[in-house]
Order: C-alpha cells, then sequence, then structure tokens
C-alpha cells in the first residue's frame, strides 16, 4: 500500500539520481581555509538521502542492516570486498607497465596503416578489459591515448571514443569484470563458469557490432586516416617499468581467477578467494619494493613521480607516470619529439614535462594549505614522502583504488532496500510482469531496453542493476526461465549500458571523464552522447537477439 512515507521515499531517491547525475556546488568560507565549493554528488548525496529517510521514518535500521548484509541472496560485502581485492592486483599489475607495453607492441604491429592501427588497439584494450576490467584499462588506457594521438597527430576522439566502448563492453565476460555482474550473478543464483557461457556469444556479438558501428561512423579519413606518418619502432621493454612485478602479478591474478572459477561449484563466497590472494599481491609488493630500495633497484623513475590524489581517484598519477614514460630514451627517433599545436609536448629524451612534474601528494599540498600545527604538517609529510620513495607500487594503488566506490555502492542498496520496504518494488514487479506476461523473450526485451535507460537515469548502471534485480526476483508471475533470461538480458545491458547518453551511466564515464578534464581536454555531453548512439544501438539491438537466441535454444521456445 503506498503511503505519504512511500512518497517521500520515491521522491528523495529520484533527487539522489538527479543529484549523482548533475552535481551542484554550494559555496562557503571556512575558517582559514577561506572559500571553499562543497560539492553535493555521488559521494555526499546517497547517505545524505539515507540519513534524511531515516530521520523521518521511511527507513529503520533494519533496511539500513538489510543493505550491508544483503537479502534474497545477494550480499553486498560479498561484492565489494571481491571487487576492492581484484581491483587491487589489477591496478598494482597494470603499475607495472602491462598496458603501456602492450600499447607500443600493438602499434609496431599496426605500422603506418590506420585502420589496421585502429583495429589491434581496438582488440588489445579488449582482451586487456577481459582480464584487468574496465576501471584499471580506462585508468591508464586514456592518457596513453591522449599522449598517443597527440605525438601521432591523430584526431583524439575515435580512440578515446573506442577505449570506452570496448573497456566497457569487455567487462561483461567475467563476472568479476564489474561490480554489477556480481550482483546478477548472486540476484539470479548463476554459477560463476555458467555466468561466462551465457554472456560470451553476446559479448562476440556486441564486440563486433560495436566496431563496426566505430567504423561506421569514423568512415572518413579526417577521422582515421589511411596512412599514419612514419614513425619509428617502439621499444615495448622500455615502459615495462617493472618485469619481474609484471609477471608475478599476472600468476597472482590468474591463480585468482581460476580458483575463484572453482569453487564457485562449492557455494563458498568469493570474498574468501579473492582477498587472501589480494593479502598475497600486498606482501610480494611491499617485500619487492622494500628489496629494490635497498638494493638500488628502484629507479628514479618508477618512486619519483608517483602523485597521489585520493580525491580523485589518482588520475593525475597516471598521468604523471605516462608523461615519465615517454619523456625517457625509447629507441632513437621514436616519438621523442615537439608536436605543434597539440596539447602535450613531448620532452626531449631524460628530461620531465613540467606541466606534470614529480610534486608532492595531495596528502602533502592539503596539509601545505592548512596552518595548523606546522610541524606536525612537515613531520607527516617527510614520513609520508619517504614512505613513497620506499615502497612506491604500494603508495601509487592505494589511491587508485576506488574507495569512493564503497560507500556510494552501500548506499545504493540501502535506498533500494528502503524502495522495497515502502512497496515500490512490489509496485514495479507488477507492471513489469503486466507488460512482459512472464514470457521470456518480452521479459528480455523489456529489461534490456529499460536497463539501457536506466543506467542513465538510476544513479549508474550499479544501481539500475540492484533495482532490476530486485524488481525481477520480486515479479509475481515470472516462472524461473523467464526470471534467468532477464538476468542474463540485464548483464548484458549493465555493461553496455555504461557506452550511452550520460557520463554518470557508469563511475568509468565519470572516471573518463574527470582523466581527460585534467588533461585539459572537454568532451561535452552532447559530443559523448552523439558519437555513443550508434555504437549503443547496434550493440542493445545484436547483444539482446543473441539471448533471446540462447533462451530459444536452452528453453525450446
Amino acid at each position: 500500500m503506498i503511503t505519504r512515507f512511500s512518497i517521500v521515499t520515491l521522491v528523495l531517491f529520484v533527487l539522489s539520481i538527479v543529484l549523482v547525475i548533475r552535481p551542484i556546488y554550494i559555496p562557503i568560507r571556512l575558517p582559514r581555509l577561506g572559500r571553499k565549493n562543497i560539492p553535493i554528488n555521488l559521494t555526499i548525496t546517497p547517505p545524505a538521502i539515507i540519513a534524511i529517510l531515516w530521520a523521518s521514518q521511511c527507513l529503520g535500521s533494519s533496511q539500513i542492516r538489510d543493505g550491508i548484509v544483503g537479502t534474497g541472496g545477494i550480499k553486498p560485502y560479498n561484492i565489494l570486498i571481491l571487487f576492492l581485492s581484484l581491483a587491487y592486483m589489477a591496478i598494482t599489475l597494470d603499475i607495472s607497465g602491462v598496458l603501456q607495453a602492450s600499447a607500443f607492441w600493438v602499434s609496431n604491429k599496426g605500422g603506418s596503416n590506420g585502420w589496421k592501427l585502429y583495429l589491434y588497439f581496438y582488440l588489445m584494450l579488449t582482451l586487456l578489459s577481459i582480464f584487468l576490467g574496465n576501471d584499471a584499462v580506462i585508468l591508464s588506457g586514456t592518457p596513453f591515448l591522449v599522449y598517443y594521438t597527440s605525438a601521432t597527430g591523430l584526431e583524439r576522439i575515435p580512440w578515446l571514443i573506442s577505449e570506452f566502448a570496448t573497456a566497457n563492453t569487455a567487462s561483461m565476460v567475467l563476472f568479476v569484470g564489474n561490480i554489477t555482474n556480481v550482483v546478477v550473478c548472486e540476484g539470479f543464483s548463476i554459477n560463476n563458469v555458467a555466468f561466462t557461457a551465457y554472456t560470451i556469444l553476446p559479448f562476440l556479438a556486441c564486440n563486433i557490432a560495436c566496431f563496426l558501428a566505430l567504423a561506421l561512423q569514423f568512415h572518413d579519413k579526417k577521422h582515421v586516416p589511411r596512412k599514419l606518418r612514419a614513425t619509428e619502432r617502439l621499444n615495448p621493454r622500455s615502459v615495462l617499468r617493472d618485469p619481474v612485478g609484471a609477471l608475478v602479478g599476472s600468476l597472482i591474478l590468474g591463480s585468482c581467477l581460476v580458483v575463484i572459477i572453482i569453487v564457485s561449484f562449492f557455494k563458498i563466497d568469493v570474498w574468501k578467494i579473492s582477498l587472501p590472494f589480494a593479502m598475497a599481491k600486498l606482501m610480494f609488493v611491499l617485500a619487492w619494493d622494500h628489496y629494490r630500495f635497498t638494493t638500488g633497484r628502484l629507479s628514479h623513475h618508477i618512486h619519483s613521480s608517483k602523485i597521489q590524489d585520493s580525491s580523485t581517484g589518482n588520475e593525475d598519477s597516471v598521468l604523471s607516470e605516462l608523461k615519465r614514460t615517454v619523456s625517457l630514451p625509447i629507441e632513437e627517433g621514436s616519438l621523442q619529439k615537439e608536436t605543434s599545436g597539440a596539447d602535450e609536448r613531448i620532452s626531449a629524451p631524460g628530461t620531465v614535462d613540467r606541466r606534470f612534474p614529480p610534486s608532492p601528494s595531495k596528502l602533502s599540498e592539503s596539509l601545505e594549505s592548512v596552518k595548523i600545527l606546522p610541524n606536525t604538517q612537515r613531520r607527516l609529510q617527510v614520513i609520508h614522502e619517504r614512505l613513497t620513495a620506499h615502497f612506491p607500487t604500494f603508495f601509487t594503488a592505494l589511491p587508485r583504488l576506488p574507495f569512493g566506490l564503497v560507500p556510494f555502492s552501500f548506499s545504493q542498496f540501502i535506498l533500494i532496500e528502503a524502495l522495497q520496504h515502502q512497496g515500490w518494488i512490489e509496485v514495479f514487479a507488477n507492471w513489469l510482469s503486466k507488460a512482459s506476461q512472464g514470457k521470456i523473450h518480452a521479459s528480455i526485451w523489456l529489461i534490456g531496453v529499460i536497463g539501457v535507460l536506466l543506467c542513465n537515469v538510476a544513479g549508474t548502471n550499479i544501481g539500475a542493476t540492484i533495482l532490476l534485480t530486485k524488481v525481477i526476483v520480486a515479479a509475481p508471475i515470472f516462472p524461473s526461465d523467464s526470471s534467468r533470461a532477464a538476468g542474463v538480458a540485464l548483464a548484458v545491458v549493465s555493461n553496455i549500458g555504461a557506452v550511452s547518453f550520460t557520463f554518470s551511466a557508469s563511475l568509468a564515464g565519470l572516471l573518463w571523464r574527470t582523466i581527460l578534464t585534467q588533461q585539459g581536454i572537454i568532451i561535452r555531453q552532447t559530443q559523448f552522447a552523439f558519437w555513443n548512439l550508434l555504437p549503443i544501438l547496434f550493440m542493445t539491438g545484436v547483444g539482446l537477439a543473441v539471448v533471446s537466441a540462447e533462451m530459444a535454444v536452452l528453453y525450446q521456445t
């Protein structure tokens, strides 16, 4: 029964979505700090809305507990521990230079053929995104492509849009590739191996359709030239900063994924597997950094350029690291030149681009800006800089971990619990049942189209996935086969839904925009929507068609 509390809950839920999509900034003046703009965004808004709902008695402590512990087979803490553990292993592996080395190798293979190089980069980013996840690839791939396109005089948009699309599409292959995949697996009791079996064919179809859409809209040679100007061959080893770390990191991450797949048959919470592997990687990182530091094997360009930026997900550290990488001698004559008219300047061998110089961390900067207890500030700054020099990999990886995702994700779970407590999930479930009549193919297309739209308007694809999972499970006349079909459709669209019309359709989109903004590159919302329109239309149609074909074979419908 809908009451005034239900109405208030829904209104505040919608308000939280609006402020995630369109954050506002409230200027206030603070003693000693001066005028500051306080952001009302995805970090602040959902917890604040929960506090208001709690104070107004629209939800109670039991809903908050359920949003953390979980209900109906979905365990939020399990999902987030798994996600952070795998993110740490992927980020520390990326810090070793794996992605940059792969990109240099691909560049050599592509040569001066523009479309061949475009295809090779697309395939490389696809493979890396399958195993590292979309966030790790976007963190390092975005600044690298900015540098690469500037150095070669290429138009940025085709390469950046391609990277964003393939990184989010490839994340549907493994259940650990995206936090939304884990929500689907737990919500619909889908085995981890079965998840890949369901999504591999839609992924292949979406991946091919996406490239065809990109090729169609960027077919003009002004976007992707047929022939590139000649460049010297690049040396991938010059950017593989830590070969030992890359090898050990690959073995640890690969072993973790294999063990997770095996134990998925025994109903063991996956965080109990991923967390020990992440701890093992942490101990290796600390021991290996200490060994290199004490033996003098830790080169200057690794430990001096680690700019920590805990407030923005450490995009600055990635940019600085890549700027340092490209300023090192690669091979004589290889991309070490100044590009006139470009936003970036490629420095001479052995020099540093002064717009991204080694500098203290945000912690150090904030300490300097606050004139309280100056002696304590200086001591903390010195301690922090010494630890960063001694353990550079750990102190580079730590701020890049998506810790901001934790309160946001828990808040999304709690807000959905509030909607369920006030009867809205039941209302939405009844609407779904009436619209689909519980039929498999109608469920697939309804959930697919609604899922893509909700990714844009429901507080990222995470919020859309949690909401639709609850609705499908609660639908009264849904047989098990229709529920499974809808779950697989949701798995597909929760990933490709990031390649959509708003940056806030996914956290990856917000991260991508932030990195570009820090490089001085502004992509407007309308541009983003325009270039994503054709790929998302192609992928939605093809992906859902393949899911329908799969279910027709499985259930003989």
